[in-house]
């Protein structure tokens, strides 16, 4: 009987400590902020074993560094920018980010669409992560030369210039180090397309100089 009394008498006096806000600090939960990827198969782990592409990478080294942060991936290999679009409302909803990393556009240019369609959904994916109060963090992409001069700098160009319209941090080129390497060929699966798991530490290593400064 007098345990019981003894356990009624600590969750008064927690009621009331609560109720003053002198409850101590140390055993209220850290509310975490969510950090939301959405992105392409770079990002979704295509061909590789999971837990070992960057936004894995990430969520391991946030962990450590930056626990307060959780990761969401939502990343779907064939994405375009026309689906993140499409998609992003729902996730903006659904996680209330803090922060969305967006890494789409690569399945844009696959698939021969239009520079303007490509860079009116980049933007407009921008303006509805601001709506609803979330820093945004750009990654650019880039394709090979055989797609011609001039669409390839066209391309590479727009995701600067919604970086400056928008004054948004921008990662220029996400395989940067990767299909730029000496041995290119060597750092991809067999599609000569997707990265294989030794490359996402480099991948890793262009995107988070830009994005701890957002942390």
């Amino acid at each position: 009987m007098g345990s019981v009394l003894r356990r009624r008498d600590f969750n008064l006096q927690a009621l009331s400590l609560c109720a003053t806000g002198l409850w101590p600090v140390a055993l209220h939960a850290r509310a975490a902020n969510t950090l939301l990827v959405i992105g392409d198969s770079l990002s979704a782990e295509y061909g590789i074993a999971r837990g070992s592409g960057w936004v894995a990478l990430l969520t391991a080294q946030l962990a450590k560094d930056k626990p307060q942060w959780e990761v969401v991936n939502a990343s779907i290999s064939g994405d375009t920018t026309a689906g993140g679009l499409a998609r992003l409302p729902a996730l903006l909803e659904q996680h209330n980010p803090q922060l969305v990393v967006i890494e789409l556009g690569g399945n844009d240019a696959l698939r021969g669409f239009s520079l303007k369609m490509t860079e009116s959904n980049l933007t407009r994916m921008v303006l509805a992560c601001r709506k609803a109060k979330a820093g945004v963090l750009l990654i650019g992409m880039q394709v090979p030369p055989n797609y011609g001069a001039d669409y390839a700098q066209a391309f590479s160009q727009l995701f600067k210039t919604i970086s400056q319209q928008q004054r948004l941090p921008l990662v220029p080129f996400l395989l940067k180090g990767v299909a730029d390497a000496a041995d290119a060929t060597a750092l991809f699966q067999a599609d000569r397309i997707h990265p294989k798991a030794e490359a996402h530490p480099q991948i890793l290593a262009n995107v988070w100089p830009v994005l701890k400064k957002l942390l």
